[in-house]
């Protein structure tokens, strides 16, 4: 019986070793059954981070119940967790999903019109004629008012310029591509009805725009993070 229990005891406590330490997990990134390269790939639990290389290989250090982050921005975000099976195994393979194509982003600053050539004349002309003329030229009977008076009175404006100001929301496609759909609700605590307004107010924040130079999903997530806490002293 002694036996058995300190053969037990002995069981849990190697696989509760095995758990604790941290090791060499090698893993293999596929889509479509083809390799990908330089896919990021990140412990957020151990704050680390590697690429795939050619063949879509790639080995970090991890442990039981790690939280293993892989991103790109051309496939959908995808997260495990680390079992200790896989910790045994070490021949992690994960596939991820082609976003589908988008077009290039355009971006309108603003929409200059060509000054239009026509002449003073040409403008009274056209008045004149869509009047009917004045009374004298309809009935012969003077009302007083000066003939072709529009050709001295008819002003023009230089040229025309029209501004199109186009809302930038680069930040928040990025949040998007970043942060899985539930991010907001189980890690942030963030209502549906208030994700919309959260993002607007990180979107505020001039580091927002920093985000968008070099892109990272640790940044991200920790810049979220930090202003997930004044948000909620907002309230």
């Amino acid at each position: 019986m002694k036996l058995k229990l300190l053969t037990t005891i002995s069981f849990f406590t190697y696989q509760l070793s095995i758990a604790q330490t941290e090791k060499i997990l090698r893993g293999k990134v596929l889509s479509q059954n083809l390799a990908l390269k330089n896919i990021e790939v990140i412990n957020k639990t151990a704050k680390t981070s590697t690429r795939t290389n050619e063949l879509g290989e790639f080995s970090i250090l991890a442990k039981a119940q790690d939280s293993l982050i892989l991103y790109s921005k051309d496939y959908f975000f995808t997260r495990l967790k680390i079992t200790a099976k896989d910790i045994e195994n070490n021949n992690l393979v994960v596939n991820m999903i082609l976003k589908p194509e988008e077009l290039n982003e355009v971006v309108i600053n603003k929409v200059e019109f060509d000054k239009v050539k026509i002449s003073a004349d040409e403008v009274a002309d056209i008045l004149i004629s869509k009047s009917a003329k004045d009374l004298f030229w309809n009935t012969g009977v003077n009302d007083g008012s000066i003939r072709e008076g529009l050709r001295v009175s008819f002003p023009l404006k230089g040229k025309q310029k029209k501004t199109i100001e186009v809302t930038d929301d680069r930040f928040k496609k990025l949040v998007v591509a970043t942060c899985p759909p539930d991010f907001f609700l189980k890690n942030l605590k963030i209502k549906p009805e208030e994700k919309e307004l959260f993002i607007d107010f990180c979107e505020a924040d001039p580091k927002s725009k920093t985000l968008l130079e070099n892109p990272n999903v640790l940044t991200v997530m920790d810049f979220l993070y930090a202003k997930n806490e004044e948000f909620k002293k907002l309230d």
